[in-house]
């Protein structure tokens, strides 16, 4: 798992200096605030890829622990209220509301009295917003 994560957070940074790179070109002509929101997708992404492969182990190990499930679900929507609140794209909103959806399902699962619920609809969803934060 570790060398999965590090594998990830290194395409992700690579990303990332694409995306700022490509955001620094247009900043040139639409100013810095386009560079600061793209960042910002990335950064924001990223952290709810590690929180997305945080869920996937909280499920795994819910016999043991089932509030962190519950804690995982929490993080990536505090993440996305950070997107959805510095974005007006409507791609990005649009992913940030897919996943939202992705994640109710999760909880929704959870409360019917599901140990391990199906999380690829929430990796599904946060791999999209990462396609639309870099592109």
């Amino acid at each position: 798992m570790a060398a999965s994560r590090r594998s990830r957070r290194g395409r992700v940074t690579a990303i990332a200096a694409v995306v700022a790179a490509a955001a620094l070109t247009a900043g040139l002509t639409t100013g810095c605030d386009a560079v600061n929101k793209a960042l910002d997708c990335v950064q924001t992404a990223d952290a709810i890829a590690d929180n997305v492969t945080d869920l996937q182990q909280a499920v795994e190990n819910a016999a043991d622990d089932p509030s962190q499930t519950d804690a995982s679900l929490d993080s990536i929507e505090k993440s996305l209220r950070k997107i959805g609140d510095k974005t007006d794209d409507t791609d990005v909103n649009k992913a940030v509301d897919d996943l939202n959806q992705a994640i109710g399902n999760v909880r929704a699962a959870i409360r019917d009295g599901d140990d391990t619920p199906d999380v690829g609809p929430v990796t599904d969803a946060a791999g999209e917003l990462t396609k639309v934060c870099t592109s």
